[in-house]
């Protein structure tokens, strides 16, 4: 009996653990970032007296690679975490019906996060590509008014699309997601973590990519545009807010191309 009683209290216990660890991995992410910006001397918006990436990079493309990988390892961490809550809550919910186990909460998390950091490595190369085309400066600031306007045109016809609405309806589902793709154990929590990161991923894709716009180490954008996200996740919210976004991005693309229109 005394075994019997002892079972909710242990299992609230690893609820309690999964969900502190999952929230802390959160929180390092956004307290490395903010020390990041402190070390290198720049403020809230990511921006510098000094081109830091010019003063403290090595040369070697090797090693520019994973310092800029390591600093959108970081965003990544930091910005998508929060979106996935609401789908974490419906996980833990039939954890709570045992239907599912705590393993599986631990490897739904790592699949997830895994599809995002390996998508990481395809932002770091995109930045160091339009560095050496003199496209972004050297904290990954648009310096070309060409390319602000393409980016925010591309994000604002996308919050049109089909691609974008069969996506967001997944994220927005996730108990009906579980229900047609359910896998067992800690492997099968990866596989759909995973399955589930490449549709937030198209999802929100190039709403990222509008870092590149601002500054990559910009932490008001980095709050503003994680918000942005996981208000989307909201089904009563995100189908109010989609395409007004869309709209905005692309009201503002026309503003900087009419601002920048001598530059090109």
């Amino acid at each position: 009996m005394d075994g019997i009683m002892k079972m909710p209290a242990l299992q609230n216990l690893m609820r309690r653990v999964a969900w502190l660890g999952f929230f802390g991995l959160i929180l390092s992410a956004w307290w490395l970032m903010f020390r990041m910006n402190g070390a290198m001397g720049l403020d809230v918006l990511g921006s510098s007296p000094v081109n830091f990436l010019d003063l403290c990079l090595s040369p070697a493309k090797g090693a520019q690679f994973w310092i800029i990988y390591g600093m959108w390892g970081l965003m990544m961490a930091a910005m998508m975490g929060p979106t996935f809550v609401p789908t974490a809550r419906s996980y833990e919910d039939m954890i709570s019906a045992r239907a599912a186990t705590r393993t599986g909460f631990i490897g739904l998390i790592t699949g997830y996060l895994l599809i995002w950091l390996g998508f990481a490595a395809f932002f770091a190369l995109a930045q160091m590509f339009l560095q050496s085309q003199a496209l972004l400066d050297g904290l990954g600031a648009s310096s070309s008014g060409g390319l602000s306007v393409i980016l925010l045109v591309i994000a604002g016809l996308y919050q049109f699309s089909a691609a974008k609405d069969a996506c967001l309806n997944k994220c927005q589902s996730p108990m009906v997601f579980f229900l047609g793709n359910w896998k067992n154990g800690a492997l099968g929590g990866v596989l759909m973590g995973a399955k589930l990161g490449v549709y937030c991923l198209g999802c929100c894709w190039a709403m990222m990519s509008l870092g590149f716009i601002g500054g990559v180490m910009n932490l008001v954008w980095m709050g503003i545009a994680t918000l942005i996200m996981t208000l989307e996740k909201l089904p009563d919210v995100g189908r109010r807010i989609t395409r007004p976004l869309g709209g905005v991005f692309l009201l503002a693309a026309l503003l900087v191309g009419a601002n920048n229109f001598g530059a090109f």
